[in-house]
């Protein structure tokens, strides 16, 4: 079994059931695309010993507010977790391993790293896949308070809407009902998925054509239903001339949505595969 294989299969057994879907060891395991040696276990102990720190300030009784506020003093101050403003869009800020050594991430790989400590903590934090930047979202007593996982900052409803703006704008909704939305917690799937499409499009317009198919290999496998990811998947391999592989995809595609708006752009790519096919006597 080749590493390739071997890391899709542990990816893949991850991510099968949703019920049981590791968030964190999930989020993890993409960076071995990048990182094939990562001790994917030795970084989930580091996160465990962070915790530990923090649970050893935790007054006996501390409610919920408490807790936010020591673990935010923790995560943010003393650790110095930040967004990383310098280079927003180097691939290392997706990856976990990454992200815990330097301290500096964006929005979605800083919000997982603190929902496992959160959890550790029984904090009930979950994760809000809010457009352009995902958000935490923390029950209390009093009710539903939105961070932002960048600095720990407790967001105005004032403050969403004017984060929502440009994008309902371009939709024309209402950004009262929209933003009500917008505000549902995130499964566990739809984080990865999340930061895989955050990858995706890095390596898409880097032109990191290797990078991007083993991005699109891990979208197919967490998101089985999608057409969109196989036909991206077969638009990947072509790129890295792969062409039986890439016919299969873009040939599956076609065959469940025939009237698909692309499907001229998918066919063209079809006809360009097989006569290349043809050229290299098979492949």
């Amino acid at each position: 079994m080749n590493t390739t294989t071997r890391v899709l299969d542990y990816f893949s057994a991850l991510v099968a059931e949703d019920d049981s879907l590791p968030l964190t060891e999930a989020a993890l395991a993409i960076a071995q695309d990048a990182y094939p040696d990562v001790d994917l276990q030795g970084t989930l102990a580091e996160i465990d010993e962070l915790v530990l720190r923090v649970k050893r300030r935790l007054p006996e009784g501390a409610d919920v507010r408490q807790k936010v506020g020591i673990l935010n003093r923790f995560f943010f101050r003393e650790l110095g977790f930040a967004c990383n403003l310098n280079d927003y869009y180097d691939p290392d800020n997706s990856h976990l391993n990454v992200v815990l050594k330097r301290r500096r991430g964006i929005p979605i790989s800083l919000a997982i790293l603190y929902l496992e400590m959160a959890s550790q903590l029984d904090l009930p934090v979950r994760g809000v896949s809010f457009p352009g930047h995902f958000l935490l979202r923390v029950s209390t007593p009093e009710g539903d308070v939105m961070l932002d996982p960048t600095n720990g900052h407790s967001l105005s409803e004032s403050e969403m809407v004017e984060m929502l703006e440009p994008y309902v704008a371009k939709a024309g909704e209402s950004v009262g009902r929209a933003l009500r939305m917008l505000l549902q917690p995130a499964t566990q799937r739809e984080i990865v998925a999340r930061m895989l499409h955050n990858l995706k499009s890095t390596y898409l317009q880097t032109e990191r054509w290797q990078r991007l198919l083993g991005i699109q290999q891990r979208l197919v496998i967490l998101l089985p239903e999608s057409l969109e990811e196989v036909r991206d998947r077969g638009f990947a391999y072509a790129r890295l001339d792969y062409l039986r592989p890439a016919l299969e995809d873009l040939e599956r595609y076609l065959g469940e949505r025939p009237d698909a708006e692309d499907a001229t752009v998918v066919e063209s790519q079809l006809h360009e595969l097989r006569q290349r096919t043809e050229n290299h006597g098979g492949d």
